[in-house]
């Protein structure tokens, strides 16, 4: 009937177990969006509209619907719906080069060491500082005791990326002590775990 205002109030006024969220939230953003009333459909649904099976697939989404709106906003916006999980947007701050924010998410929450790991290879070249972030926080989430079906491998595999991007920044030495501290900080099994990686691939450096 082209009543798209009481299209909306309707929609939000069904809410309820047999009417989700996850159904309405994209008809009433659509409705908006067709009205040129982008601002206020972001606002209102944007983010709780957002669809896909991971955090990068959310913050895609969104971004693809309002190309107006700054990528940086919509991130933090998206960084807000999951507070202690600051740590699972690392990948998709990387996506529009907020490279100082990943490395901040990085080490705010607990961040996939393997993830991380790869970030430090992939930018060694391009972005050494923000490889050797990478990497150091890598070390430091498996030093905690994070990180599924982890192995010596994987250590040795974020030691030698912080390494690598450490040689590139002419930082080999203070590296190397800012993983001797992070290693002698305690003597709970997962540090002492990373510690004698690392160790014996520090020997095998020298």
């Amino acid at each position: 009937m082209s009543r798209k205002a009481g299209a909306v109030q309707y929609a939000d006024t069904s809410r309820g177990l047999n009417q989700p969220d996850s159904m309405i939230a994209p008809a009433c953003e659509k409705i908006l969006i067709s009205s040129d009333l982008h601002e206020e459909a972001y606002r209102r649904y944007g983010l709780s509209a957002a669809v896909g099976s991971s955090y990068i697939a959310r913050f895609r989404s969104i971004a693809k619907r309002y190309p107006m709106k700054n990528k940086s906003q919509i991130l933090s916006d998206l960084i807000d719906t999951t507070p202690g999980e600051e740590g699972k947007w690392f990948a998709t701050a990387k996506e529009p080069k907020l490279y100082v924010l990943a490395l901040e998410l990085a080490n705010r929450s607990p961040c996939d060491s393997k993830t991380l790991t790869r970030a430090a290879r992939d930018y060694l070249d391009s972005e050494p500082a923000f490889a050797l972030g990478s990497a150091i926080a890598a070390l430091r989430w498996l030093s905690e005791g994070w990180g599924y079906e982890v192995t010596s491998v994987d250590v040795v595999e974020a030691y030698d990326r912080a390494m690598d991007a450490a040689a590139r920044l002419n930082r080999v030495d203070d590296v190397n002590e800012l993983i001797r501290q992070l290693g002698e900080a305690s003597d709970n099994a997962a540090v002492q775990f990373v510690w004698k990686a690392v160790q014996g691939r520090m020997r095998a450096s020298v």
